[in-house]
């Protein structure tokens, strides 16, 4: 049986999205409705598919199957395509399963040739429609299917209506507008070697393969990558019988929203122009009236018009975005779709609809993507600004919000710099430990080097900074102090603006504003935690992460990195010296030094988390991160401990690994060196009973042991914590119940999940790195090797950014359902990245994980996530 390509509108439905696109579903529907849609048929997205893999051609199946439905197009227009008399024209419009509003290719009034268009004009007793629709046409096919410029058609039209002194196209009479068809032909003819095509059946397969080819043009690709929309997906392409708004005064076309899509309230909110087609909104070469207007134009077609806008809003219960037009006093509807609307309009819209008996709880919390909520937890640049903006270069959107603010490069200008009273942009080849107290100074963060699990980005998106990483365009002169991005040089003191959600870099001072959250928010959030079952915990590393994670709603401490307690100058000398010793008495005196910063940190942690839990992870520096690297450090250095800069140099050369990522860290720095681990157990827990004793708290403390891969690393690690932790229990008079547990982030702990589940009380899934040893792929580098990658369709998606469901996935599926018979109260967690990402906080509940870990702004992602994750997959 031969494989079904193309169905006619009549033969679809609002469900059969996947197949027929946002676009085909909702016209099929529109139609079953009985509602005003011109006829037509969809090509699927699996023919799409299959033109991309099959050598980008269309099948004699496919286009059979099209000529078939072009022949019923016919009977029930009753015209033709290309027919002299009375000919059928048609758009051939794109339409992804996901709405990617502009992102893909259109052509209108296809059809039309030179015999044609005397048929149309005869037909409408309209020459100067008929020469219209032509002249568009033709650059539309120029543009979109052949690739002739669009610029060329506009100068040459400007060109002639500056001859002929007409302001607007709509100046032009019908001579007029044959000239510019016979100018437009020429254009082509000039550029391609020969003449416009003739043939109306060529002119419609030629225009479906390019809507398919559009899925792969730039800002399509652009758009997907931004919204995690897989390439497979591909797209459907609607034929669809044309209506023309540009017949006269009693003709017109428009887009409205049954919403206001910046703000969510009720009211329709829509443009649309008297005598146009419909990219003439678009383009905005003329002002559209405000659709409260077409009251006055025309009151019989706008009571229908809002009759049907709300029906269509009832229908799909939700706010919708519509095309219109008007042919001679007759409405059409062209298309409708959920409208894309701001964070804060959507939580409105979301919480209304829900007063208004229209949708259930479940569906509003269905209504929001939990990425947006973003927008409400940062800065976010000022539209009317923005709008004049022009961005200068693009890096990764590492860390979300928007950032202005004048240039320094190095942390401590920047730290002074903002103590003065400047707003700061660190511009950094790549962050390190040191930088901390200039990022945390710092409105935004930009980086030429690293991913979005670089150093900057962690650390950005765990303080809520704007950083944008990984901007291989920039050159960076760090001796004079200037980069160069756009073919402008910028040097200290320059103003940049950064865009964390889109990676946008501007060569100037933007205003930011800083956003609100409304009631409507917390509603919203109680909905969602009414609903999930998985729990949400914070990455947070200081008691102001701690503290602001719950603000945003966390439920404990799924990561303590003990290693970021030293990164603070007064810290990361003494760190130093630990690293740097030579005998066991050295470093243990050194680390003397030491914990009382360990112990100070982890009561104020305990005490803003008060009885939640919270997970402290053993010391796991990559020792890189933190040697000395000026001669002005080692000085230093060697006044503290006594040796020579010498001495320290060589030290620091025999501590220097290939791979620091891969080599002596976690666990293995607790082998090599007990005493490490013992002086954090001590830490851990005189500040717990301490806490316990000062406040009245119940402190349950979680120690994990990091980066183990073998049950006897485990084993001889935890055997030095519960020995040190007897010991305080002893000192202290006092005991608290505790547990030790273990990230499982290198392949093999997760394959030998059942063994290491003898030992360890609880497992967090450590996914940046179990990502980067599964895939052999440092997150460091990964940046520039990911964007060829993706560039070539190998990967859809940033592995390092969304859960790789099919490969890391399935070793910590691996691992749950090892663990979980071996210890049946294990508990399970992810404290990586992944964790405030949606698809990945999805997937984390589908294997039965207690709960995920994120950094404090992502909180209320992960929240919304989580709900939404127990409504389409309850358990």
């Amino acid at each position: 049986m031969s494989k079904k390509y193309v169905y006619m509108f009549s033969e679809g439905n609002a469900g059969m999205r996947n197949l027929l696109g946002g676009k085909g579903a909702n016209l099929a529907e529109m139609t079953n409705l009985g509602l005003p849609v011109p006829y037509g048929f969809t090509i699927s997205t699996e023919a799409c598919t299959e033109y991309n893999e099959g050598g980008k051609k269309l099948t004699d199946e496919m286009i059979d199957q099209i000529e078939v439905a072009l022949a019923k197009l016919e009977e029930i227009a009753g015209k033709k395509l290309g027919d002299p008399e009375n000919p059928l024209l048609v758009s051939v419009r794109s339409g992804a399963r996901a709405s990617m509003p502009g992102m893909m290719d259109t052509v209108l009034n296809l059809g039309l040739n030179d015999i044609s268009v005397e048929g149309l004009a005869k037909k409408t007793g309209n020459t100067r429609f008929a020469y219209d629709s032509y002249r568009r046409f033709i650059m539309m096919f120029a543009d979109v299917v052949i690739g002739v410029s669009k610029s060329k058609f506009e100068r040459k039209l400007d060109e002639y209506k500056e001859s002929v002194g007409a302001k607007y196209d709509t100046d032009l009479t019908a001579e007029d507008l044959k000239k510019v068809t016979a100018i437009f032909k020429q254009i082509y003819l000039d550029d391609q070697g020969k003449e416009f095509p003739q043939n109306p059946k060529e002119q419609l397969l030629e225009a479906a393969m390019a809507v398919f080819r559009s899925w792969d043009n730039p800002r399509a690709f652009v758009y997907r990558r931004m919204n995690d929309i897989p390439y497979s997906w591909g797209t459907a392409v609607n034929v669809q019988m044309m209506v023309f708004g540009n017949m006269g005064n009693t003709s017109g076309t428009g887009v409205a929203f049954t919403r206001n899509a910046a703000t969510g309230e009720k009211a329709m909110l829509g443009e649309y122009l008297v005598n146009a087609q419909g990219e003439d909104v678009v383009a905005g070469v003329r002002t559209p009236n405000p659709i409260a207007k077409l009251k006055e134009d025309m009151p019989g077609v706008y009571d229908q018009f809002m009759d049907i806008a709300n029906t269509l809003e009832k229908h799909y219960k939700d706010m919708q975005d519509m095309e219109f037009t008007i042919e001679e006093g007759k409405l059409f509807f062209l298309q409708t779709r959920n409208g894309k609307r701001t964070a804060n309009a959507a939580l409105r819209i979301a919480v209304e609809m829900v007063d208004e008996g229209l949708i259930t709880t479940d569906e509003a919390l269905l209504r929001v993507e939990p990425k947006q909520l973003d927008q409400l937890l940062h800065p976010a640049f000022d539209q009317a600004a923005l709008k004049a903006a022009k961005a200068l270069g693009k890096g990764l959107p590492a860390s979300p919000g928007a950032a202005a603010g004048k240039i320094y490069f190095t942390a401590e200008e920047a730290k002074a710099a903002a103590e003065a009273g400047d707003r700061v942009i660190l511009v950094r080849l790549e962050t390190s430990p040191e930088d901390i107290e200039g990022m945390a100074a710092s409105q935004g963060i930009l980086t030429v080097r690293g991913g979005m699990t670089s150093h900057a980005a962690v650390v950005a998106r765990g303080m809520g900074t704007c950083c944008v990483s990984g901007c291989e365009e920039i050159k960076m002169n760090e001796e004079a102090k200037t980069f160069t991005l756009g073919g402008r040089t910028f040097k200290e003191g320059d103003y940049i603006s950064l865009d964390g959600s889109t990676g946008n870099i501007y060569g100037e001072d933007i205003h930011t504003v800083k956003a609100e959250i409304t009631g409507n928010f917390q509603t919203f959030m109680a909905w969602a935690d009414a609903k999930r079952v998985l729990k949400v915990r914070t990455n947070a590393d200081t008691p102001n992460d701690a503290q602001t994670a719950i603000d945003f709603g966390a439920e404990g401490i799924g990561l303590t990195r003990t290693e970021h307690m030293f990164f603070a100058a007064d810290r990361i000398m003494k760190f130093r010296k630990m690293i740097m010793s030579d005998t066991v008495e050295e470093r243990e005196a050194a680390l003397e030094g030491i914990e009382p910063f360990q112990k100070d940190d982890f009561k104020g942690i305990y005490k803003a988390m008060q009885e939640r839990p919270v997970t402290i992870r053993l010391l796991d520096p990559p020792l890189h991160e933190f040697m000395p690297n000026t001669e002005e450090e080692f000085a230093q250095l060697a006044e503290m401990t006594g040796k020579t800069v010498e001495e320290l140099k060589i030290k620091a050369r025999s501590l220097h690994e290939l791979n620091p990522m891969m080599g002596h860290r976690g666990c293995r720095l607790a082998v090599s060196y007990p005493e490490i681990a013992r002086m954090q157990a001590k830490a851990i827990m005189e500040a717990a009973i301490e806490v316990s004793e000062e406040d009245g708290i119940n402190i349950k403390p979680e120690i994990m042991i990091p980066l183990v891969g073998e049950i006897k690393e485990l084993k001889y690690v935890k055997n030095i914590v519960v020995e040190t932790v007897e010991k305080v229990f002893e000192a202290k008079g006092k005991k608290l119940d505790y547990l030790v547990g273990t990230m499982i982030e290198i392949p093999r702990a997760a394959l030998t999940a059942d063994q290491i589940a003898t030992e360890a009380e609880f497992f967090s899934f450590g996914t940046n790195d179990l990502t980067q040893m599964t895939y052999g792929l440092s997150r460091d580098d990964a940046g520039k090797i990911l964007a060829d990658y993706i560039d070539k369709n190998i990967y859809e998606v940033d592995p390092t950014a969304r859960l790789d469901r099919a490969g890391v996935g399935l070793l910590m599926q691996w691992a749950v359902e090892k663990a979980k018979p071996v210890r049946p109260d294990i508990h399970l967690g992810i404290c990586g990245e992944h964790g405030g990402d949606p698809y990945s906080v999805e997937f984390c509940h589908q294997i039965g994980l207690d709960y995920v870990s994120c950094s404090p702004y992502r909180v209320p992602i992960a929240r919304l996530a989580a709900a939404q994750a127990q409504i389409n997959f309850p358990r």
